[in-house]
């Protein structure tokens, strides 16, 4: 008896501290998520804010004489002879279409080199990880010279380059989630009569959702996100995306229009925001399931 009122006077005690731990950890988590969430906000909050109201205090809230209203979202919409719309749409396209080619090439590619489990497989397999290492710098003039040589710079052709350079880390988590498939579940559907085709798109792609579904959201961010590649590649004089739109309000002699880059800065993150917070629930448990179990 005396033991057992041991461990129930020592209970309290050890939810006490945990519970305090918890609190602890939650206020710095929340002091952490300010910083983080800082930088928008301040991009935000100038994005209402004339061009001095900007120089004289980064910092401070629109007033009556820094307050400039939507517009500098007109001007970032319609300054140059590029409408802000056409960059949008292509870069809409790009996004769109990149992330599709990548995920189901990659997918398909990964469930074969898992479970063909050939040499060549993992020749493959490894060169896919070597690329995640290579720093971009390294072959960025060789791959603008090769793009302009293979007509890659339409919004078509730069769907291949992005296919090369995302293959290495969305090869890499649905490989590792493809060894956590029970390979009877594959060979059920063989029995059946379903070919490869079939059984991947019907038994295995099912299966991959959550770290399907990470994969699109770091590929889209990726992609989305971009300037230097589509600078790189893409005929600029015809087709132009949001990051490039954006370069293109900065002036010469040091000129440049900081409310109507940071009203285009908000609208180019908006669409990435709301499609992020649409799939977080998945990209944790994608993200374990393709890297740690691998």
């Amino acid at each position: 008896m005396s033991k057992v009122k041991v461990v129930s006077d020592k209970e309290p005690k050890f939810k006490k501290k945990q519970t305090l731990g918890m609190k602890i950890l939650t206020i710095l988590f929340i002091v952490i998520s300010v910083f983080y969430v800082m930088p928008v906000i301040i991009v935000l909050v100038n994005s209402f804010k004339t061009k001095g109201g900007i120089a004289m205090n980064l910092f401070a809230l629109p007033n009556s004489e820094t307050f400039h209203g939507f517009q500098n979202y007109i001007k970032g919409m319609t300054f140059g002879n590029y409408p802000f719309w056409e960059s949008a749409i292509w870069s809409l396209f790009i996004t769109i279409f990149g992330v599709a080619i990548i995920l189901v090439c990659t997918s398909m590619a990964a469930w074969y080199i898992q479970r063909s489990n050939t040499i060549f497989c993992k020749i493959v397999y490894f060169f896919c990880i070597f690329s995640m290492v290579v720093p971009f710098q390294m072959v960025m003039f060789t791959l603008s010279d090769t793009a302009n040589k293979l007509k890659l710079t339409t919004p078509w052709g730069i769907l291949l380059v992005y296919l090369g350079f995302g293959a290495g880390l969305a090869i890499f988590m649905f490989s590792g989630f493809v060894k956590s498939i029970p390979i009877e579940i594959e060979e059920a559907a063989d029995v059946d009569g379903a070919g490869p085709i079939r059984t991947f798109f019907s038994v295995v792609l099912p299966i991959m959702k959550p770290t399907f579904i990470s994969v699109a959201i770091l590929e889209t961010m990726w992609i989305w996100n971009d300037y230097l590649l589509p600078y790189l590649v893409l005929d600029g004089k015809l087709y132009k995306t949001i990051p490039i739109h954006m370069q293109y309000l900065n002036g010469s002699y040091g000129q440049t229009d900081h409310g109507a880059i940071m009203a285009l800065v908000v609208l180019s993150i908006l669409p990435i925001v709301i499609f992020y917070f649409a799939c977080q629930k998945y990209i944790i448990e994608g993200v374990v399931s393709g890297a740690v179990k691998g």
